[in-house]
């Protein structure tokens, strides 16, 4: 499906506080760009921000934090929604978007969203990569959806009823319309962040961990007043 590099580098990048940059800081065509056209959103009375990420990808992981950030600063016109990205199979992307739209439909991911970044790259237990040598596990070796389940077992969902919801049609049909929305949104790589389905900001664009911070502020009450 996608051919190009999909995972961000790393940005290692001052975390110190910011002042709030001005709308004269941002550049439309640099910072973020235009979805088009702009899509409808699933959170009807909010101003939309989605984070399109993937638990096996390391820079969403780094990113993490900035990204709940981003969270709590949001006024109470916004709310955050997620798009699980699967472009990357080899890195076992399309078992952890299955399992995250799993853990959507049981209600559990603002309980398991971090601790499932934890699994992978903190405590390995579903580590899609050597710890110690940043290695790529081989295929066979990483993570499956029964080893997701046993992860969710320790919210209260019993192994075998998480994989019937993994493996249902309605996890299938999410998958496939995950996909569809990545190349509709425009995303070639992960972390990326689309605003209220009409702006596109990475890190990169916007300079940095703690801009991304300042630009999705941005951008949320920019929508807001084009209302």
């Amino acid at each position: 499906m996608f051919k190009r590099l999909i995972c961000c580098a790393v940005l290692f990048v001052s975390t110190g506080p910011l002042q709030a940059a001005s709308a004269a800081q941002w550049v439309e065509g640099t910072n973020y760009f235009l979805v088009q056209p702009p899509q409808p959103t699933t959170t009807p009375g909010k101003v939309e921000v989605l984070d399109v990420f993937s638990y096996g990808c390391p820079a969403c992981n780094a990113f993490e934090p900035t990204f709940d950030k981003i969270k709590k600063a949001l006024p109470d016109y916004a709310q955050v929604a997620y798009l699980p990205a699967a472009f990357n199979p080899q890195e076992d992307w399309v078992v952890l978007q299955r399992a995250f739209l799993a853990a959507q439909i049981l209600g559990l991911v603002d309980k398991t969203h971090d601790a499932m970044y934890d699994a992978i790259w903190k405590n390995g237990s579903l580590a899609t990569t050597d710890l110690v040598t940043h290695r790529l596990l081989p295929k066979a070796q990483q993570p499956t959806i029964e080893d997701v389940a046993k992860f969710y077992a320790h919210f209260g969902v019993k192994p075998e009823d998480f994989i019937s919801v993994a493996n249902s049609f309605t996890v299938e049909s999410k998958m496939k319309w995950s996909d569809s929305q990545l190349m509709t949104y425009g995303v070639t790589s992960t972390p990326t962040i689309i605003i209220n389905g009409k702006y596109r900001v990475t890190p990169a664009s916007a300079g940095g961990y703690e801009q991304t911070i300042d630009l999705v502020q941005y951008l949320v009450a920019k929508e807001k007043n084009d209302k």
